[in-house]
């Protein structure tokens, strides 16, 4: 039987707390406070019930990837041999750096990775050298990203 998802529920004070830490997660907290109305210490309460029901999570810096060099982006559709090879081509995905996301997906696919290549010659060294002879890697379909049109989170 699924997993029933459980769902939390904000308020207006949790919502401009986390709208401002989206925008910017190094915002000092008492500047939050002052801006919300409410304490320094209610601002760092609210983040810990937020981080216990787990609808945050941590914080971190993003990098841009292109500044070190790697100017192509793509995602791969992988097609496995079978799905018991699940797990073991997860494992090798995860130790190939340029591999920045991976997704169990319906349809045509097994997987569906996301990946950063320095250029096309990389790209398909990393196809063919890395991904294609991971044991039940039966066959892949790379899309090549030429613009992010759009990078969000979900509107709070």
């Amino acid at each position: 039987m699924a997993k029933k998802q459980k769902t939390f529920t904000i308020d207006g004070i949790d919502k401009k707390i986390l709208r401002a830490l989206m925008q910017d997660a190094r915002t000092p907290i008492l500047e939050i406070a002052r801006n919300v109305g409410i304490s320094g210490a209610a601002i760092h309460q609210r983040l810990r019930k937020l981080e216990k029901s787990k609808l945050i999570s941590g914080s971190k810096f993003v990098i841009n990837h292109e500044i070190l060099g790697y100017s192509t982006l793509a995602f791969v559709g992988i097609y496995l041999d079978k799905a018991a090879n699940t797990d073991e081509v997860v494992r090798a995905l995860k130790r190939i750096p340029e591999v920045l996301e991976c997704h169990y997906t319906t349809g045509n696919y097994s997987l569906f990775i996301k990946l950063i290549s320095l250029n096309n010659t990389h790209l398909m060294y990393l196809l063919h050298k890395n991904i294609q002879t991971i044991s039940g890697v039966q066959r892949t379909e790379s899309l090549i990203s030429l613009n992010q049109q759009i990078d969000r989170q979900i509107h709070i």
